[in-house]
């Protein structure tokens, strides 16, 4: 009987230890955004779920700080959060405002610090100032959605957006929904307060041997930079400012290389990214020979000038989102519209910088550096007179070719440029020199 016992205890033992062995068996692939929604964050958010997919892990933990960013890249990571199989977990250690409300509520469930706020997710431009209806009614449709997927109340998620919508109990019909922790908690849009991941994590009972972080190298930071819309907007300007200056001046030479130089930047990141095609950078370059035709061989400003501005700057905005030739079935909503304000705005900033510090440049001590700005003043001895010439004013010879208003004379034993006063002159007849113009003569029947 005993030893019956002895094997019972010792099953159940085996059993307890194969329990404790299952429930911390679990593994998460963690990864941070503590920056602006932009592509970066995108970028960081589609390795995070390929990784995760990649280790079959059982949770996918994002730990959260941002302001906020761009609609369509806070949309394109909510939708690769609601469309993966692996439970999905925002941890939000301080900030989950605009954009970033928008991520964390398209997770599985929503972790905060004491301190940590969510909510605010009003669409506003660059300047803060709010955007028109429209995009507030995308934007109020997209949050209430998102909440409708993951069981959240949609009208909380509205309110978040819009200070016209009234949550009864929450907030009047003047406010826009922003929560604290313990207020995320009381309406169901926090499941738990932590200090910090490794806290939840031990909540969520994960094995830290089966935890991957996500690491960003230094060209991962770079890429990030090079992709930052400031920074994109300022290359836009440089290239639109360097155009500008080569043909106000042509031959400059530094203003073109500059111009070039921004063009590769701008154009490489967007290339590798997958969202610059090539037929988009032939069509930008396509813009820069018309308007050069324009410029230098039919001046004016017709036809070819206006197409090349058109495909200039359609170059540079289909740069920047996915589409597929014409296909823009996969951009998101206001990408191209976003895409196409943003090439106008930095194409109209630099032509009002370029006119207001255009004289002051080229006036500047730098630009002496760079350039030549010595004048062959007549009064100072330079000439463009070939010595002598004045004395063949009067004299006589004979035109080597035909003059056909201009040609070539010759006038005792040498060879001159010439130009009739509009008569027609043969190869072979006579001619007298009226005047000397410095570089050519004008000349009549003899």
């Amino acid at each position: 009987m005993k030893n019956h016992k002895s094997i019972f205890t010792i099953i159940l033992f085996l059993f307890g230890l194969s329990l404790f062995g299952q429930i911390n068996d679990k593994s998460a692939y963690v990864f941070k955004i503590n920056e602006s929604i932009f592509p970066s964050a995108f970028r960081k958010a589609k390795k995070a779920v390929q990784n995760a997919e990649n280790m079959h892990a059982d949770f996918l933990i994002m730990e959260l700080n941002t302001y906020g960013g761009a609609v369509d890249m806070a949309d394109s990571i909510r939708s690769l959060l609601l469309n993966t199989d692996i439970t999905t977990i925002a941890y939000i250690n301080h900030n989950a405002a605009s954009a970033g409300a928008l991520i964390s509520i398209a997770c599985d469930s929503i972790f905060m610090s004491r301190s940590a706020e969510i909510g605010a997710a009003s669409v506003v431009n660059q300047t803060g100032e709010k955007m028109p209806e429209k995009y507030q009614s995308y934007m109020r449709a997209t949050m209430r959605a998102t909440a409708q997927a993951q069981n959240r109340d949609p009208l909380i998620a509205e309110g978040m957006v819009d200070e016209k919508i009234v949550v009864p109990g929450i907030v009047d019909s003047t406010k826009i929904v922003t929560f604290t922790t313990l207020e995320a908690r009381e309406n169901g849009y926090c499941e738990g307060m932590f200090e910090d991941v490794e806290d939840l994590m031990k909540y969520l009972e994960i094995d830290p041997g089966k935890t991957e972080k996500q690491t960003v190298s230094t060209v991962d930071n770079l890429w990030d930079f090079l992709t930052n819309p400031a920074f994109q907007g300022a290359l836009l300007a440089i290239i639109f400012a360097g155009l500008y200056f080569e043909l106000q001046s042509p031959g400059i030479g530094f203003a073109l290389l500059a111009s070039f130089g921004a063009a590769i930047l701008y154009f490489a990141p967007n290339y590798i990214e997958g969202l610059a095609a090539n037929w988009e950078i032939v069509l930008f370059v396509v813009g820069l020979l018309l308007l050069a035709l324009e410029v230098f061989v039919i001046p004016g400003f017709g036809v070819a000038g206006i197409l090349g501005v058109i495909a200039i700057v359609s170059g540079l905005s289909l740069s920047l989102i996915g589409n597929n030739l014409f296909d823009f079935s996969e951009v998101g909503n206001g990408e191209i519209s976003g895409a196409f304000a943003m090439v106008m705005f930095s194409l109209l900033a630099s032509l009002v910088l370029s006119f207001f510090i255009g004289g002051s440049l080229f006036n500047s001590p730098y630009f002496e550096k760079v350039a030549l700005e010595t004048t062959q003043d007549a009064d100072k001895g330079y000439s463009i007179k070939m010595a002598g010439s004045d004395e063949l004013v009067g004299a006589n010879g004979k035109a080597v070719t035909d003059l056909k208003i201009s040609g070539i004379i010759e006038v005792n034993g040498q060879r001159f440029d010439a130009v009739t006063q509009g008569e027609f002159i043969e190869k072979d007849i006579e001619i007298v020199i009226k005047e000397n113009r410095g570089n050519y003569f004008v000349v009549t029947k003899g």
